[in-house]
């Protein structure tokens, strides 16, 4: 019983201090969705719904990729579609991501054992133009399918400095 109570006291001790510790206050949204299998069919589009309050703020949006380091290229190619909280489209782009040294191979980003993360901008100082939920549609657009060796793919909104 004393055990018990022991652990109760370490953990409504100890989980909130560490929540607050991994906060980073100028983070308003992040998300990702696994890539099933680490096989990226083409049509499977993951969607993240961000809801933007402060129109005045200007805000840096990242794309959150994690590959295997067996992954066969140096680049991804993503089409990236943008809808306003009037379900309008904002924009709908192809656009590369250089995701390792195209001489040597060696993957960018942050590496624990073949995994790679990488935190990519694509938005910066950017400002909402409405306040609502804007819709980011991710996907993949290489010519192989599935893409292999893709883990997970998301998106971090920050306010920027």
């Amino acid at each position: 019983m004393l055990l018990k109570s022991a652990w109760g006291i370490l953990f409504s001790l100890v989980l909130p201090g560490l929540a607050l510790v991994g906060c980073d206050r100028k983070t308003i949204y992040k998300s990702h969705e696994e890539i099933k299998d680490a096989q990226w069919y083409a049509d499977v589009k993951p969607r993240f719904t961000v809801n933007i309050e402060d129109t005045t703020a200007r805000y840096n949006v990242y794309y959150l990729l994690r590959n295997a380091v067996q992954y066969p290229y140096y680049n991804l190619y993503l089409t990236r579609k943008i809808s306003g909280p009037d379900n309008r489209v904002l924009s709908h782009d192809l656009v590369e991501l250089k995701i390792s040294d195209e001489i040597t191979g060696k993957p960018y980003g942050k590496g624990l054992g073949d995994l790679f993360d990488q935190k990519i901008p694509f938005l910066e100082n950017h400002t909402f133009p409405a306040s609502g939920q804007y819709t980011f549609e991710i996907s993949q657009s290489m010519r192989q399918n599935p893409l292999p060796f893709i883990m997970s793919i998301g998106i971090c909104v920050e306010k920027a400095k």
